[in-house]
């Protein structure tokens, strides 16, 4: 008996659901009810895979990029002075790897147009250690500047203003002037092209380049070995931690700077971003069980005649409170089902979808010189999917306590002689 008391109550309120000819407003009220959670549910998934991919973007490459930190001095250290601080750097437990690096401001030229870049000398063999710019390379190889002392590699965005390719000649200008009896002199060295990258950062595929360390310290007249250290840390959020850590040991002289002086603002604006949309798509997806709530009152509505009889035949308002409760946990969960199927398969498309747009309408929605990147990234993440589920089953189970506990105390009298 018990077995069926629990069973009827489901049944019932599954023919609700796909009522037939005479309840199309059960039908169609049920049919918004799934459609706008599933639209809900859908949208938050794809937003949240969306925010989840500029941050594996930021942190994964971007930053796997430039140097986590960076301790540089205006003072002349010998060898034995910098060996002296990599020791201290590396007791750290949490740092990776360091890599020696020569780092001034400097002009790229070629074919009557120039750009100012930050020009980094690097020793290409610790490079592979410590930085990920290797897989961005679209042209050439990062290692041919140990094979090739007057070597370059560029970014995409810088080559293509600069209209070079492989194997071209670029002038890289040092900002240190040769006097002469004269006129004082730029001094200014052509380097071949050997390598070109794209990350999609406007900061690393127009402002950097990348020279051989033993070049640089021709170029700039470098006295020192290398006049900085780039330091890459086990957690790159916990990089501006580490850097003060370094602080308290290093040599005065040393300054240090870590990711977050540059780039942490965008990291940070990414996080906010992602706090902001997501409350309000959760504010949607709010709308959506008020719409429940409507929906289900409605249907308890249409539906008086059904509950008196039920009631007559000795149906308990519990039985009744049960039958639309199951009733808001079956629509909860057709558009829980259809929401997360749609939010995953939008998610793993919109990538796809919005480089059509862009191909289709010669449209850039994402600008570098705005953006972090210049595409649109996606990283689905299974505990955020897991959020959205138990969070939106809970919303819909909420929202069907007040239109089941009216329909629990309808009394069977009232509602036979006013339906």
């Amino acid at each position: 008996m018990s077995t069926g008391k629990i069973s009827l109550p489901r049944y019932i309120a599954a023919r609700y659901i796909s009522a037939g000819k005479r309840s199309h407003l059960v039908s169609f009220m049920s049919a918004i009810s799934v459609a706008g959670l599933t639209l809900g549910i859908a949208v938050l998934i794809i937003v949240l895979s969306v925010m989840n991919g500029f941050d594996k973007e930021m942190r994964e490459n971007v930053l796997g990029i430039v140097p986590h930190i960076t301790l540089s001095t205006n003072e002349v250290l010998r060898q034995d002075n910098w060996n002296d601080v990599e020791a201290l750097v590396l007791e750290n437990p949490r740092v990776e790897s360091i890599s020696p690096l020569i780092e001034l401001a400097g002009v790229v030229a070629a074919n009557s147009s120039s750009k100012g870049v930050l020009i980094n000398g690097v020793d290409a063999g610790a490079e592979l250690q410590s930085s990920v710019l290797e897989r961005f390379m679209t042209a050439g190889r990062l290692t041919a500047l140990h094979e090739s002392k007057w070597g370059i590699v560029i970014g995409e965005t810088l080559a293509d203003r600069l209209q070079v390719q492989l194997g071209d000649t670029v002038d890289v200008f040092s900002p240190n002037i040769s006097l002469n009896p004269i006129t004082p002199l730029a001094t200014f060295r052509g380097f071949t092209l050997v390598g070109v990258y794209r990350v999609g950062t406007e900061e690393l595929d127009s402002d950097l380049a990348m020279i051989n360390l033993s070049a640089a310290k021709a170029l700039f007249k470098i006295r020192s070995p290398y006049n900085a250290v780039r330091i890459r840390t086990s957690d790159v959020l916990l990089a501006e931690e580490v850097r003060q850590e370094l602080n308290a040991v290093l040599p005065a002289e040393i300054r240090s700077q870590s990711w977050m002086a540059t780039l942490g603002s965008i990291y940070q604006n990414i996080q906010f971003s992602r706090t902001i949309i997501s409350f309000m798509l959760w504010l949607l997806i709010g709308v959506a069980a008020f719409n429940l709530v409507v929906s289900l009152i409605m249907i308890v509505r249409d539906k008086k005649g059904d509950i008196a009889i039920l009631r007559t035949l000795g149906a308990s308002p519990a039985t009744i409170n049960s039958i639309f409760m199951w009733q808001g946990c079956f629509i909860g969960l057709i558009g829980i089902v259809s929401g997360v199927l749609l939010g995953i398969i939008g998610s793993l498309n919109i990538s796809r979808f919005a480089a059509f747009i862009e191909n289709r309408y010669s449209l850039q929605l994402l600008n570098a010189e705005v953006y972090p990147i210049d595409f649109l990234p996606s990283q689905i993440d299974p505990l955020d999917i897991a959020v959205v589920v138990v969070g939106v089953f809970i919303l819909s189970m909420l929202a069907t306590i007040y239109p089941a506990s009216r329909a629990a105390a309808i009394q069977p009298a009232e509602a036979l002689r006013t339906d």
